[in-house]
């Protein structure tokens, strides 16, 4: 029984799937998908942050509507990011494999004429 390299997992996935999980919640979710630990945890902390930062700025006062949209347009731009950064190592992954799997197939060829 062979184990998969972490390149493997990740180009196995679908690559238009992580990128919806990461901007439908914008909570990094896609992560989860691809199994990459350490982003999800990067973009739950950077979500968390961006929450502490708005409460600990509101103080006891109602949020007006300008700091409502600053607050979603933080969220939202913490998605757009995790959606281009899922889709880029999705393809830097699918691209490693599919080279490594062709360097073995060329190798594999014996006689006369390789």
């Amino acid at each position: 029984m062979s184990y998969l390299s972490r390149e493997e997992i990740l180009a196995s996935s679908k690559g238009w799937v992580a990128s919806f999980l990461n901007f439908l919640p914008g909570l990094g979710s896609g992560y989860l998908y691809q199994r990459r630990w350490k982003p999800y945890f990067f973009t739950i902390i950077a979500s968390t942050a961006w929450f502490s930062l708005g409460i600990f700025l509101q103080g006891d006062s109602e949020p007006s509507q300008n700091e409502q949209i600053i607050g979603i347009s933080g969220l939202f731009f913490i998605s757009i990011v995790t959606v281009i950064e899922a889709n880029f190592a999705f393809k830097k992954a699918s691209n490693k494999t599919k080279a490594e799997k062709e360097k073995i197939v060329s190798s594999d060829k014996k006689g006369w004429f390789k």
